[in-house]
Order: C-alpha cells, then structure tokens, then sequence
C-alpha cells in the first residue's frame, strides 16, 4: 500500500525467486551458523550429485530428490503431505562422514533421525532430535556410510510435508574446537571501517565502509562510480585488537564480487588470504575459515555484473578483538501466542469515530495512481454501533479529487517487533477498491525513506476479484513489481463475509495466514539466500486503508459501487 506520506509508487506482481548457484566452498560449509562451529579446508561435500531417493515427492516429476544434491540451493525436495517419510542419497562407496548439512525450506521436521548405512539394508542411528528449528542446520557426526537417510516423522507445519533446499554430506577435515577465548560472538559492529573507494552521490547518500558494519541490513557500503567501476576493490573492519576468525558473513548487493578472497592482517599492511573463490555468486555467502588478525578483509578482484562492489552486511565472528554488542532483539514469541499486547474492537456507538488514543487520520493525496482523497478527522471512518468499524469510499469531491475514503495508523501510538498480528475483515468488491491491512517500519517516523524502513502487507485483496487475496514483503533490494510476495486462492468470496487475516512474525520469518490456514512462509533464511537483506527485526506500526483506483487494481468503472464499506471486526496483536 502507499506509504503514510505519500513517497513513492508501487505495483505488485508475482515473486520472482532467484536461482542461486552452488560452488564456493564458503557457501557450502555455511550451515555450521547453528553451531556456532568452523569447519576445516579440507572438508569436502561428498553427496553432491550422487543418486537420492525419497518416499515421495510433493508432485509428480517435481521437486525430485535429486534436487537436494544438485548443488543449487534454489531447487529444493519436497514430499507428500504427511507426517511419515524418508529421503536417502548414495554416496557410492563406504565413506567416512564428518558432518551432515540441511538448508530447510519453510516446511522443516521438528523430528527426525539420520541412518548410516553401508549396504542399503542395516542402518544405524547416527543422529536425532525431536526439536529441530528448520533454518540451515549443521549436525556433527561420525562414522562409516554409503548410505545416508534422513527419517522424518514430525513435521513443523501440518497442512504440508517436508521440504529442504540441499542436504550435503562432508567428508574429511575435522571440527576445529572454539578458539581460546570463548565462543565466537559478532566482532565487527560499530568497528572502523575502510574501504578502495565509496559512494555518496544521488543514488547511494552515503554508502560509507562503516554502513556495512552497523548490524543494518538496509544500509550499504559501495565502490564509487567517479572514476569508473573498477578491480580491485576493497573493504575492511578494525576490529581493535588481534582476534581468531572463525566465520565470516557477507550479504552482498547485485554489485557482488565473483572473484574475492578474505584476509587477515596484525598491521593492516600485510595480508594474508584465509578464504579465495573465483564463483561467487552474489546474495548471501556464509564463508567458514579461520584466521588470526587485528583486521579483516574483503579483497574482490572480478566483478559479476557491469557494477561495482556492494555489501549491505560484512559481519566478522570469532573470538578476542574489542567487540561491542550490538542492541538485543526481542525473544521469539512462542505460537500460538496468547498475551494480548494491542486490541481494538471497534465496539462504540453508531457513528463515534475511532480511538485516538490508537489511531491516527491519515488524510492527503496518495500515490500509486489513486483517485481517492484521505480525509482528515476520520470523515470516512466511524463505527457501525454493530461491533464493527466501516472505512467507507465515497463518491466525493474535496481537494480537487471526486473520491474520498479513510487511512489510519498506530503511528507514535503502537508499534511492534515480533508477535501475532491479526485482524477480521469483511472486504468490499467492485472495479478497482483495494483494500489492505498492513505494516510499516517505525523509522519511516524518524526520516528513513520507503522501501529502507520496510513493509509487510498482511492482506491486500483487489475489488475486481475478491476471490484472492495477496501476502508481500518490500525492501530495498525487493519492492514494488518485484516485492516478495503470494497472490493465494482465497477458497471464498471474501466480500461475503468476514475473514482473519494473521502474520505470525519472529527472527526466523514472517508466515501469513487467511482464516488460520498458512498461505505464505517469508523465511529469513530464503529471503536472504534468494532476494536480499531480510529487514525486518525492528518494531513496525499498523495500518488500515481502504484505496480507490491505482496502478495495482486498476481504474474504477460504471460497475464500481459507491459508498463502498470496508469492515472491520477487531484487530488484535499478541506475543
């Protein structure tokens, strides 16, 4: 939806998932981040390729268990839709397996065990959990196998099976022991930073080396384009006293470097290479290799596109250094929550007007190519004496526009950082209304710009087809036509009746839900590893809209009733 001032312009189309290619020995050993682990150079990925088998497949000729081995973590294996199933790769020979590693899609298993087995019929238990918490796990193992199950029996998710992106098989190395000192913790935020160049121009105001160390995932460092895009460029993080490296963390911009090396120095003039890859390949890379220096490097000398190089994060872990920590996010809620934090169930008398100890009017011209005036004082917005508010759209002339209708927000009233987020709407149909019910990120307040705050539109339903509904996600690196989002079959007129809407929204993602039923799973860690920086753990505020016309639902026509009422039963927030 359009944001509260009116800054810019937005249409949606359906998500477009990026295809990320395996090959960096970084990104394959990425998923000992559950651990807290570095693994040795000489550990190598044993399953990829190999034949796999699995009990099912979610459809036929489709997510192939094959797909979990091909090295590509934006094709995945999915099952069938129940609680019992396996999946199995052959590795071809007896092997000795040091480490099993599963990046998740959003349907985990809570339960499961990994089997080793050298003949295909007598398998040994070499792991298993009834806790698992999906994501990119890493599990130490030990052992001889050929073969290597996994035996999943409780699924995160009821209504859909089990799914991940890639399960990889190591061989060899060993697992390097915490370093002296403690376990490893984020070093580099709010460290001095330097970097071969940097932007501050127009289109990236500033985009300064220390932008990449301020645990901000909206905000970007960037090789400067005044004397032209160039190799090789560089940024690199004081981390104000000699440390032991043990991960290091790069999300990168499209301006991504292909060919880089991390390095290490004690001085900051004489480096020393602990990682080098000539494929990289942009978005997320979670590079393990162990070092010991005062400073950390990234060294990229081959470009991956006409650009220059742009991290929106460099984070450094390990131990030693002079580290700083950064501020503490919230717990994770615990679903179903039931601590009531935020109500509003528009229970006044016939007429009265909303709570203005919870909203605020949000009146002006708007963007996005919409014909409908805001107005102010809630002229447009006003309980039915029902139970129920109405944000009605009229046919109006004010302010040089022939329709006017309401927007209100929890702007400096409520805002929220985690929780369950839900309201009950009964949504109006005709050519070209589009309701929303939806959030921004409180620094828009503050004079952070849209899309750099965020935004999560929990609903948004298109008057013309009030069969469907629509759940999306915008940031800087995904926005408008190209936010991440699901348009969704609604099962339903939703003009009807009324219907809840819900996100369910923790440091691992944000899941969204029509009448209970999961629609969407905004995964951070697929978000990260296919769209961009995963902006979101930051309070955001709500907001109810009820638009006309616009770039996103199309113009109004004769057909398009006026007044048309937007009903709302209650919006309730819980953690």
């Amino acid at each position: 939806m359009t944001s509260p001032a009116g800054t810019r312009r937005r249409w949606w189309s359906p998500v477009r998932f990026a295809t990320i290619s395996a090959g960096l020995f970084g990104l394959l050993a990425s998923l000992l981040v559950a651990t807290g682990q570095s693994a040795s150079a000489a550990e190598t990925v044993v399953s990829q390729g190999k034949p796999a088998t699995a009990s099912s497949t979610e459809v036929a000729g489709a997510y192939l268990a094959s797909e979990a081995v091909d090295g590509n973590n934006g094709t995945r294996w999915a099952s069938a839709f129940s609680g019992t199933q396996w999946w199995q790769v052959d590795l071809g020979a007896p092997t000795s397996v040091s480490r099993i590693a599963i990046n998740w899609e959003g349907a985990y298993a809570k339960a499961f065990t990994i089997q080793f087995s050298t003949d295909g019929v007598n398998y040994a238990q070499a792991y298993g959990t009834t806790s698992g918490t999906g994501g990119q796990q890493s599990i130490t193992v030990s052992g001889t196998a050929r073969y290597v199950r996994i035996n999943l029996t409780q699924r995160a998710l009821e209504i859909y099976g089990y799914s991940f992106w890639e399960f990889q098989v190591f061989s060899g190395g060993t697992t390097d022991p915490p370093p002296t000192g403690g376990t490893a913790r984020l070093l580099s935020y709010n460290k001095p930073a330097a970097a071969s160049t940097w932007q501050n121009d127009v289109n990236c105001n500033p985009c300064s080396p220390d932008k990449a160390f301020d645990n901000d995932p909206a905000s970007r460092w960037a090789t400067s384009s005044t004397n032209g895009w160039v190799d090789p460029g560089w940024i690199s993080v004081d981390l104000g006293a000699t440390a032991q490296i043990s991960q290091v963390v790069l999300q990168w911009d499209p301006a991504y470097g292909k060919a880089y090396q991390i390095q290490v120095s004690n001085d900051n003039a004489n480096w020393q290479p602990i990682f080098s890859t000539t494929t990289g390949d942009g978005l997320k890379d979670v590079i393990n290799a162990t070092g010991t220096g005062r400073y950390v490097r990234m060294y990229g000398t081959a470009r991956g596109g006409p650009y220059g190089y742009s991290l929106w994060e460099f984070s450094v872990y390990g131990t030693g250094g002079a580290p700083v920590n950064p501020p503490a996010k919230p717990a994770d809620p615990t679903f179903p929550a039931t601590r009531l934090v935020f109500s509003d169930e528009f229970n006044g008398a016939a007429g009265s007007k909303p709570d203005t100890a919870k909203w605020t009017y949000d009146p002006g011209v708007p963007q996005n190519g919409e014909v409908q005036y805001y107005t102010p004082n809630s002229e447009n917005a006003q309980m039915n004496g029902a139970g129920q508010l109405v944000i009605e759209a009229r046919k109006q002339d004010i302010q040089g526009r022939q329709y006017t209708s309401a927007r209100m927000n929890t702007s400096n009233k409520f805002s929220v950082q985690y929780g369950r987020i839900e309201a009950r709407i009964k949504v109006p149909k005709g050519n070209g209304l589009w309701p929303a019910f939806w959030m921004m990120g409180s620094d828009f307040l503050t004079g952070r710009p849209w899309p750099y705050n965020g935004e999560v539109d929990i609903m948004e339903v298109l008057g013309r087809n009030t069969t469907e509904a629509y759940s999306t996600l915008h940031a800087p690196a995904y926005n408008g036509g190209g936010g991440y989002g699901q348009k969704y079959a609604a099962g339903a007129d939703l003009s009807s009746d009324f219907h809840l809407w819900a996100a369910e929204w923790d440091s691992k993602g944000i899941r969204f839900y029509l009448d209970n039923r999961l629609v969407f799973n905004a995964a951070k860690d697929t978000v990260e590893n296919t769209r961009g920086p995963w902006i979101y753990d930051h309070p955001f505020y709500l907001i109810l809209n009820l638009a006309v016309g616009g770039d996103f639902p199309g113009p109004i026509d004769a057909s398009t009733p006026f007044p048309s009422q937007m009903l709302v039963d209650y919006v309730r927030v819980y953690q």
